[in-house]
């Protein structure tokens, strides 16, 4: 097969030397492209050249410049000789425009518009742009364009070649014959045990398969060195009330630890839900905290993530009555959506509201506050979605996700330093085969990746929600001693200015939680209206919240799992699960944990 079914000649198209690549950090450059390498992408670079190897996996944390990295590869490899071929794999069409016009900056013609029936990209391309679906729907055809020349391929995000048995397949038959193959990840991978192809996986000690990266840069590295910014979770619980398929009425606090994974899925889609009260009040927040980082940050943008269409424009509508502006909404089957992001990023509005979609590599520097309003829990897709906010674009800038107070997202919060690799086996259970609920929730949502919806619409209503700001998380952290929404409480953390690197956010952290616990220490019980012997479900509440962060940080501290030291406070205190039990039997188990952390039994 000739060269011609490519467009031309290969070596009729050079890459840019690596010295034109233009201007970057800390001035904000173009997607892909900067003209000194960061100390990481140099690291990185340098252990590549030295090794030429066929396959070379780079880990690096969502905004730490993987694109730069990759096509000063691309650059080097063409100067060289080496390659004179260059296919990019994106999970989405959106992201083969962004590879796209990243690569011409640096003098790489890249065709984004290919498709599989074209059979040849247009001339004077040096490559295209195709996505993981593309490939597995016609692996011969990309392997056939990959033998008609010296090519290196590079796969973006390669855990999508996980994403089923089909596409890894294709993705083999299509790339065996590269000359070279670089991949590419900045998220934690898959939960699946499907073998991602070109990945190495070696044994660890426990005799797990784990893949093998060349070069890994954590977050918790990036944030040290300024190239990300600091994330400042805000969470929010609250009281739901729903009635089941069965007719039954139920009720819950929004994240208790000692509930089972129905009754916490079904309280978190009740919080979601927009007829109610709690999303209301937590956007109301977040824009309340977009202002704040606007007085300094002044073209600041904020994300809301949605499960749904019918949720995203109803949270759309909700947004325009808080903030005065329509957002823009960005849906998946909206053959506009790609053209309504770059205008976003381009621009000054406020908000920008979506399903899935920009949730992965989408690139809207702006991005500085987020709601995560959906019930898609994998480790996985939280990365990629917390991703979207922390590029850096000048030392100082830090993000604000507002989130629901659930075990499983406040544990993935508060682990976002955590290091993930990809593993084929899996670990057993501990002896006594008692699982973690956070865990365990979370391997429930991982077994389908795509059902956003943990619970189908139909199944339940909903019938009320309430909205309480719970804490801050930050570092692995917990600040703040909860409150009404619009309190002093939440005021205090609403109010942080925009401005801020780690160690200034720790600090102020620390010192609004001081504040709070001054104020609580002199402020007078608060009056109750309640007739005597009647409970106070309001101190009920504050006392279940209270319990939970103790048994967090308890749980945190020893490895134990939340459901283990319940179970034992119970056992050792008595009473019923937390939701029945009384201020007494809560105030009984809160004791009991002090005793603990000071080293009484």
């Amino acid at each position: 097969m000739t060269d011609t079914l490519f467009g031309g000649d290969p070596s009729s198209h050079s890459g840019a030397s690596p010295t034109a690549l233009p201007p970057a950090y800390p001035e904000r450059a173009a997607w892909g492209t900067a003209p000194k390498l960061r100390a990481w992408q140099q690291e990185a670079l340098d252990k590549y050249l030295a090794l030429a190897p066929r396959d070379y996996l780079a880990v690096a944390t969502p905004g730490a410049g993987k694109t730069t990295f990759a096509l000063r590869v691309a650059s080097t490899l063409i100067e060289q000789g080496a390659v004179n071929r260059v296919t990019i794999v994106a999970p989405t069409d959106h992201l083969k425009r962004q590879w796209a016009d990243a690569a011409a900056r640096v003098g790489i013609a890249i065709d984004p518009n290919f498709k599989n029936a074209d059979g040849a990209h247009g001339r004077g391309f040096m490559g295209v742009a195709v996505t993981y679906a593309q490939v597995a729907s016609k692996p011969l055809l990309h392997r056939a364009k990959t033998e008609a020349a010296r090519t290196l391929v590079i796969l973006d995000e390669i855990h999508h070649g996980g994403e089923s048995l089909s596409w890894g397949d294709g993705l083999r038959e299509a790339f065996d014959p590269a000359v070279r193959r670089l991949a590419l990840t900045g998220t934690p991978f898959r939960s699946d045990t499907s073998p991602i192809p070109f990945v190495e996986y070696a044994e660890d000690a426990d005799g797990i398969r784990r893949s093998k990266a060349d070069y890994t840069y954590g977050y918790g590295q990036a944030l040290r060195d300024h190239v990300v910014r600091p994330v400042i979770f805000m969470a929010y619980s609250g009281q739901m009330r729903w009635r089941t398929s069965a007719g039954e009425e139920m009720a819950a606090s929004l994240g208790e630890a000692a509930v089972t994974k129905d009754v916490t899925a079904q309280a978190w889609r009740t919080a979601l839900n927009p007829q109610g009260e709690w999303i209301p009040a937590v956007l109301a927040g977040a824009d309340r905290r977009l202002t704040e980082v606007r007085r300094s940050v002044p073209d600041a943008g904020g994300l809301v993530i949605a499960t749904d269409h019918d949720d995203a424009r109803a949270y759309a509508g909700l947004l325009k009555k808080v903030s005065g502006e329509s957002p823009t909404v960005i849906l998946s089957d909206d053959a506009k959506a790609s053209n309504k992001i770059e205008e976003f990023s381009a621009g000054d509005k406020r908000w920008m509201v979506a399903v899935r979609m920009v949730s992965e590599g989408v690139d809207v520097p702006r991005l500085a506050v987020g709601v995560y309003a959906t019930s898609t829990s994998t480790p996985l897709f939280f990365a990629q979605a917390v991703g979207r906010f922390v590029r850096a674009r000048r030392r100082g800038e830090t993000a604000s996700v507002f989130l629901p107070s659930v075990p499983q997202l406040t544990a993935l919060a508060n682990s976002m330093e955590a290091e993930r690799d990809h593993a084929l086996d899996r670990p057993s259970k501990d002896e006594d085969g008692l699982m973690d609920l956070e865990e365990s929730l979370m391997d429930e949502a991982n077994r389908e990746e795509k059902a956003s919806d943990t619970l189908v619409k139909g199944k339940y209503e909903a019938l009320e929600s309430q909205a309480a700001f719970d804490r801050v998380l930050f570092d692995g952290g917990e600040f703040g001693m909860g409150g009404d929404v619009g309190s002093d409480e939440e005021l205090d953390f609403l109010g942080i200015p925009g401005l801020l690197d780690a160690d200034q956010v720790a600090t102020l952290l620390r010192q609004r939680q001081q504040d709070q616990v001054s104020r609580r220490k002199g402020r007078p019980a608060p009056a109750t209206s309640s007739p005597a012997g009647v409970p106070d479900h309001r101190r009920l509440m504050d006392l279940r919240n209270e319990l939970a962060k103790n048994v967090s940080a308890w749980s945190a501290r020893t490895g134990t799992p939340h459901g283990v030291v319940h179970n034992k406070l119970r056992e050792l205190c008595g009473g019923p699960a937390v939701a029945q039990a009384s201020e007494d039997q809560l105030h009984a188990r809160l004791a009991k944990l002090r005793d603990w952390f000071v080293g009484r039994t």
